[in-house]
This record gives structure tokens, C-alpha cells and sequence, in this order.
């Protein structure tokens, strides 16, 4: 199978790339610039991507690869940083001031018979963010493209098929950058789009079982997209090996124990733990965000554990790890960035159970895992269900969590979920949920006043959930949601819709 090696150089965009390069079913991988020579020979590439950086080349310590790797006879694609650093290493002059460009811009190409643009308009849209740029090429390079503000927006060694852009091809506001990646790929790296599900799932079965024998695996099955694969997969492979354990915290939508009850209680042993007493009389008087997180996330341990323990013979962990996951927590690129929020998984527990792990989804992207899921035989409810954060409805109900807020947040958010697939947005809609606010208000029903709690509703659309933009509803499905949840959910009289994008709020309340 043909792969190709991105050497991620700190860009916010170094995953974008890799989605790029598999959604045209090539294979392939995002590991730190630093890796080493060895490595690279090892992973044995058909080509190479150098990603964008937010240092400059010049910089004391700047991200830096060594001059052997041009000589390996791989094709490479330098972007952003990555062109900068490789005109610098082959003998280029950088040049920084007043032609920093960020955002939209335009690019003419001018040599349109370079492989790198071919059907490429004669004058493009890129996304442009970088200070620096190259005043000078090295010897052998030709320019392929210009903008109005610099000289070299591309260019190109033909004989060694070095090729450098100074924008951003895998973002969507470059028009025409995926047949930019396109074209190095297959014309001037001449991979074959090899990289298929349905050989993923023989390949990975096969390594399942390999590794795994005749043992017993555990997986902590949270009725989310990533957990259920797995599940779904690790049953394929090793049937009644596998122990599903599922934990009710009290804390889960409506009817959400049923569902995995149904569609798991056939596919592996699955033990249902109701432990949901115990996780709402810690929460007791918690109002902190950070602390429920904590909170949510030792009792889960504590009842994984206590259940695992029952299980004789077991030796291995699966757990739902993702490409982006093992992306996020390998990277020795950027420096450290601030904690918006903990995340809540079953990390720590192969070294406190002394388990050995199992990750089946770990080289998947997201969309990948949900195109596995279905040719698994999973419902499409169950692939294509929005994100629910793992501390669940204790960071949607704000203020403190009780079993009578979380049944009144369930209650509302079902009608809200209900009304969204029937009006046929659901699939238009990258994540929407009710939160429960710790107000009260006045309000009128029939003759009486009353004074009841607050819901919002909140819906987003984004491609990567870095960004998001609030999903414009119709007014009239708004009023149609809101009415039905004031009828129908007791102690609601008022609801609202958030209308803010991330930036400046997050997709979550808390």
C-alpha cells in the first residue's frame, strides 16, 4: 500500500491535511518533524508533506529536518513553513516585512504546464498566513505562481519533484487546493488510491486476533460513535472474547441505555452497570465545570475497575482512540497551549489494571470511523449521532447537577433531537443539545404565574470543530421546538437559542 509522511511543523491546520490526503483514499500518516532520517526510511513514504509552522526559519531552535532528507529521492510538498524551510536548506533567501499576507488572496499561476497545476485556473483563491516568504529560490527551482504581494507563491524542482507553495492547499477557502494535493499525489508522486475501508477491515481483524489470541478484552462502551465502533469491530473479530462494560452515571440521554442494550447485547458480552446513585451524590452542591469533569471522571475509573476486576482472565483494554486523539496527545510540535476544558476518558487505566491496550480505530479519522461503523452493520442513528461530551448531561445542566434537572434537561433535549430529524436538518447540523440554565423566571400559563427554569438550545455547524458558526433555524421551527417543550417538560416556561460562534464561546456550555 502506498503511504505518504506528513511531518507536522506546528500548524492548526496539520490534520486537515491528512483528511485531505485520505478522503482521496491515500494512506497516510502525521508524526513530528523531529522523527529522524531513520524513521523516514523505515516508513518508507511515496511522498512527503513539510506543514505549515507558526515559527519562523530563522528563529534560534526553529523546527528543522536534516539535509539528507532531500536526497532520499521522495517527493515532497513544502507548505507554508514547509516551503520556507526547504528553500532555506537548498540555498533560498527569506525575506519578512511588509509582505505579510493572512486571509483570502490571489494567486496567478504562471507556469501552467508544472505538474504540481495542472487545471489549475489561470488566477486562484488561496488561504494565505505567513510573515515570511522567499525573495530568492535555490538553484534548480523554477517560480510556478505569484500573488500581488510576493514574487514566489509556488515554485518547483522538476528533476528532484520538490515542489513548494507558500499558501494553504488543504483548507476549503483554497478553491482549488485539493486538486493541488491532487496533483502531487498522483501525478508527480504516482501513488495509487489504495488506502480502502473494506481492506481496513480485513487487515485490522487479522491484527486483532494476532495480537490479542485467545485472551479476554474489556472496553468501556459509552454508546458514542468511537466506543461503538470499536465495539462493533472488536466483536467482529473476537466475538464473546470481548466484555462490553457500559456504565449508567445517571448523566445520559433519554433512553440512551436501552439503545446500546439493543444493539450490543448481541454482538459481545455487555454488562450494564446502573451506577448512577452514586455519581449524582458526588455531584451533590458541585457547580464548578472543572471539578464535575474530575468528579465524573475518577467514579467512572473507580466502577470500571470494580466491574473489570470480575472478569477473570481478561488482559487487555480496547478503548475508542481516534487518529486525532493519538494526533493531539504524540505531538512534539507546539508549545504548550492553555486548558479550555479536560476531556473525559478512560485514560491511566492499562497502568492501573495492568491491561494491555488495544486501539482498533487509532490510524481513523472521524468521518473514517463512521464510514467503518456503517459497513459494520451499525445503525445510522448510531454512526451519524452528534458529539456528546463524556461527563454527559453534568456539563448542560449549569450550576449544580440533581436527578431532577438532568430528567428535565433529558425530557427537553429529546423533543428538541425529535424535532430536528423530523424537520430533516439533523445531518445539516454538526451538534445540537439543550442546556439547562441555573435561572428561573416568571412566566403566565393559563391564569397562574409562574416562576420556572430557563433551556437554551444551541446547534452549530463546523467542518472540524475548531470553528463553528450557529446553525440558522427557521423561526418557525423555533417556535414550533419552543412550544412543545413548554407544554410538554414541567418546570420549563422560557427557552432561547444561542446564537454565538466559536470563537469567542465554545461549542459546550461548560
Amino acid at each position: 500500500m502506498h503511504k505518504v509522511l506528513i511531518l507536522d511543523f506546528g500548524s492548526q491546520y496539520n490534520q486537515l491535511i491528512a483528511r485531505r490526503i485520505r478522503e482521496m483514499h491515500v494512506y497516510c500518516e502525521l508524526h513530528p518533524y523531529s522523527v529522524g532520517i531513520d524513521f523516514i526510511k523505515t516508513f518508507s513514504p511515496s511522498g512527503i508533506v513539510f506543514s505549515g509552522g507558526p515559527r519562523s526559519v530563522t528563529d534560534p531552535g526553529a523546527p528543522d529536518v536534516p539535509y539528507e532528507i532531500f536526497d532520499l529521492g521522495i517527493p515532497i510538498l513544502g507548505i507554508c513553513y514547509g516551503m520556507q524551510l526547504t528553500a532555506h536548506k537548498l540555498g533560498g533567501t527569506l525575506g519578512t516585512g511588509h509582505a505579510r499576507e493572512y486571509g483570502r488572496a490571489t494567486v496567478t499561476v504562471t507556469e501552467p504546464n508544472s505538474p504540481l497545476f495542472k487545471d489549475i485556473s489561470p488566477a486562484t483563491q488561496v488561504w494565505m498566513s505567513h510573515g515570511d516568504h522567499v525573495t530568492q529560490l535555490p538553484a534548480g527551482f523554477r517560480p510556478l505562481a505569484k500573488s500581488d504581494s510576493i514574487p514566489f507563491a509556488a515554485a518547483g524542482d522538476d528533476r528532484r519533484r520538490i515542489y513548494l507553495v507558500q499558501f494553504h492547499p488543504e483548507v476549503r477557502h483554497t478553491l482549488e487546493g485539493n486538486r493541488i494535493l491532487s496533483n502531487f499525489l498522483f501525478e508527480i508522486c504516482h501513488i495509487a488510491p489504495d488506502w480502502r475501508m473494506d481492506d481496513f477491515i480485513a487487515s485490522n481483524i487479522e491484527k486483532i486476533r494476532a495480537i490479542v489470541g485467545a485472551k479476554k478484552v474489556i472496553l468501556g462502551l459509552s454508546g458514542g460513535v468511537d466506543s461503538s465502533v470499536a465495539a462493533a469491530l472488536l466483536g467482529k473479530a473476537i466475538g464473546r472474547q470481548l466484555t462490553a462494560i457500559f456504565v449508567d452515571n445517571g448523566l445520559l440521554r433519554l433512553n440512551e441505555r436501552e439503545e446500546v442494550e439493543r444493539h450490543f447485547s448481541e454482538r459481545a458480552n455487555l454488562i450494564v452497570v446502573d451506577a448512577s446513585s452514586l455519581f449524582l451524590s458526588r455531584l451533590k452542591g458541585v457547580e464548578d465545570p472543572e471539578q464535575k469533569r474530575k468528579i465524573i471522571g475518577n467514579t467512572f475509573i473507580e466502577v470500571f475497575e470494580t466491574e473489570a476486576a470480575k472478569i477473570a482472565g481478561a488482559e487487555f483494554l480496547a478503548q475508542g482512540t481516534i487518529y486525532p486523539d493519538v494526533i493531539e496527545s504524540s505531538s512534539h510540535v507546539k508549545g504548550p497551549s492553555a486548558t479550555i476544558k479536560t476531556h473525559h476518558n478512560v485514560g491511566g487505566l492499562p497502568d492501573r489494571m495492568n491491561l494491555k491496550l488495544v486501539e482498533p480505530l487509532r490510524d481513523l479519522f472521524k468521518d473514517e470511523v463512521r464510514e467503518l461503523g456503517l459497513k459494520l452493520g451499525l445503525p445510522p442513528e448510531t454512526v451519524f449521532r452528534h458529539p456528546f461530551p463524556g461527563p454527559g448531561l453534568a456539563v448542560r445542566v449549569i450550576g449544580e447537577v440533581t436527578k431532577e434537572r438532568c430528567d428535565i434537561l433529558r425530557q427537553a433535549d429529546h423533543i428538541y433531537i425529535e424535532e430536528i430529524r423530523a424537520a430533516g436538518f439533523y445531518s445539516d447540523i454538526a451538534q445540537a443539545f439543550a442546556v439547562l440554565l441555573p435561572v428561573k423566571t416568571v412566566g403566565v400559563m393559563g391564569d397562574n404565574r409562574t416562576y420556572e427554569h430557563v433551556l437554551a438550545l444551541r446547534a452549530v455547524k463546523t467542518d472540524d470543530f475548531m470553528t463553528a458558526d450557529w446553525y440558522e433555524f427557521p423561526s418557525s421551527f423555533l417556535k414550533k421546538v419552543s412550544s412543545r417543550i413548554i407544554n410538554e417538560v414541567k418546570q420549563v416556561n422560557r427557552v432561547v437559542y444561542d446564537i454565538s460562534s466559536k470563537p469567542p464561546a465554545t461549542i459546550e456550555w461548560e
